[in-house]
């Protein structure tokens, strides 16, 4: 019985210690994530750039570091971290005009990927919102059919919560955003059609006179 203690012991430190090492991770890798994009929104995007590199380093090292530990890098952690890792990918991606990545070339898992495209949408109206104060309506538009484009994908997947994280809460949240979008877009586009109907009416009374 002292051998099989001791050997569990063992055993149980060490995953122990993985534990902890990949908590710390995760955290890293969550923060580099939210800077990521916090970057992108403010055009910052040659920063975003490196930090998307750090993330991209940091995230191949948590899980190279749990290949020993499955159970460890399925928890909601490191899980969570990997899914923040996918949507800042995506987010500048889809704002730079740029290839979204595929989950295997990020090292992502399904689920937290699928998860964090629908949280890049929620990015993605923040966006639309900066442009139509910008006055850029018509990107605004583009963005908007980007959003769709991802409803369009999330709700296409039909599986049962166990195996997809959780996403019909995802695919609701995009519903409700894409929605919200559609209407601040088209009272965005209503307004500018009206101020450029009344500058021609002006236009033709300065003519006139």
């Amino acid at each position: 019985m002292k051998d099989i203690a001791e050997s569990a012991l063992t055993r149980l430190e060490a995953k122990n210690q993985a534990r902890e090492e990949a908590l710390q991770k995760s955290r890293r890798l969550t923060r580099l994530s939210a800077d990521t994009i916090r970057a992108v929104h403010r055009g910052e995007l040659e920063e975003a750039q490196g930090l998307l590199v750090q993330g991209r380093d940091l995230a191949a090292r948590l899980r190279a570091d749990l290949t020993p530990h499955p159970d460890l890098f399925y928890t909601g952690y490191a899980q969570d971290a990997m899914k923040e890792f996918a949507e800042a990918n995506l987010t500048y991606a889809f704002i730079t005009n740029g290839r979204p990545p595929r989950p295997d070339e990020l090292g992502v898992e399904i689920p937290a990927y699928l998860n964090g495209l629908g949280e890049a949408a929620g990015e993605l109206r923040r966006h639309v919102l900066d442009l139509i104060r910008e006055g850029k309506v018509e990107r605004g538009e583009a963005i908007l059919g980007v959003m769709d484009d991802i409803y369009s994908v999330l709700v296409s997947i039909d599986y049962p919560d166990a195996l997809t994280g959780g996403l019909r809460r995802t695919t609701d949240m995009v519903r409700g955003v894409l929605e919200k979008t559609r209407g601040d877009l088209t009272i965005a586009l209503r307004q500018n059609q009206l101020e450029q109907a009344l500058k021609q009416i002006q236009d033709q009374q300065e003519k006139k006179t």
